[in-house]
């Protein structure tokens, strides 16, 4: 099942896809009044997700309120997450490669703890949306599709054979990065927190749509070239790996985002570089949940 955050009279509203993806349903319409997409995380029952996903089958002259897709202005599926991303570094062998290439730095191929670090998103941005350029600030501007992770519910020392039972569902992010200023200030966090470097959607697929551990084709797209081509497959740490982890440590509050890193590819990954510039459009690849495609402004 497809979950999405849309527009209405600028409102924003949470929806259900039917099943071949041509129309929105207002969760409104089956009995579900939800607020938001964080309130659909923490509250929707099993049996609302079962019946959800019934009614995604229905016609649409049988769901009040019904919005084609082709007329359905989509926000981020979750506009404003309560917390920080939490997001993995170096997370696919070949882009530590790369990584470690582009900074000029020696690779052992030893990988023996997740990299783990955070992003600020004040608001997400939509598929359709603007990657901002900051070209007063940024002289490096960087794409990565990720796979990312929704928690269900609050998660604490889970074990690893337990969790898929925390998962609410699967969405993708464009960690856009300013290299220039990771560089600088000797870590992420500034240089991936910029207004507008949070491209996610277009959707939620929910964890029950997905075999576990997810095993998706993963690529990434500029101005129509292939950039990357993978599988989260090829994670060096899992997801069941990541979540276990994190959880013996911190409580994963429901709602939490987890990004788990990008695959080969990226604009530093080429030599010479090849960066993004106004103009360029991003298009991001996950199978099984879809495609977000922004403009560089």
């Amino acid at each position: 099942m497809k979950l999405v955050t849309y527009l209405d009279n600028k409102k924003e509203r949470v929806g259900v896809l039917n099943s071949d993806e041509t129309w929105v349903y207002p969760m409104r319409a089956l009995g579900m009044p939800y607020e938001s997409m964080q309130d659909v995380i923490e509250k929707m029952t099993r049996a609302e997700k079962e019946l959800a996903s019934l009614y995604s089958r229905r016609e649409p002259e049988e769901i009040h309120g019904a919005v084609p897709m082709g007329q359905a202005v989509l926000a981020a599926p979750i506009p404003r997450p309560k917390q920080d991303i939490i997001c993995l570094g170096i997370n696919y062998m070949e882009h530590a490669y790369e990584s470690a290439r582009y900074k000029e730095e020696a690779f052992g191929g030893d990988r023996p703890f997740a990299v783990y670090f955070s992003k600020r998103v004040n608001e997400a941005v939509p598929t359709g949306g603007y990657i901002e350029a900051h070209t007063d600030l940024v002289d490096s501007l960087d794409y990565e599709c990720e796979l990312a992770v929704i928690i269900s519910k609050d998660a604490k020392n889970v074990p690893e054979q337990e969790v898929f039972e925390y998962i609410f569902g699967y969405t993708i992010i464009n960690d856009v990065s300013a290299r220039n200023v990771q560089t600088r200030h000797k870590q992420w966090y500034f240089g991936k927190s910029l207004d507008g470097f949070t491209p996610m959607g277009p959707c939620i697929v929910t964890a029950d749509s997905i075999a576990f551990p997810p095993k998706l084709k993963i690529q990434s797209k500029v101005n129509d070239e292939l950039r990357q081509d993978s599988n989260t497959e090829l994670l060096i740490f899992d997801v069941a790996h990541v979540i276990s982890e994190l959880s013996q440590g911190m409580t994963l509050k429901a709602g939490t985002i987890i990004s788990m890193g990008t695959p080969a590819g990226v604009g530093m990954g080429f030599v010479p570089p090849r960066f993004l510039k106004p103009g360029d459009k991003v298009e991001c690849i996950v199978e099984g949940i879809g495609s977000l495609v922004n403009t560089v402004r």
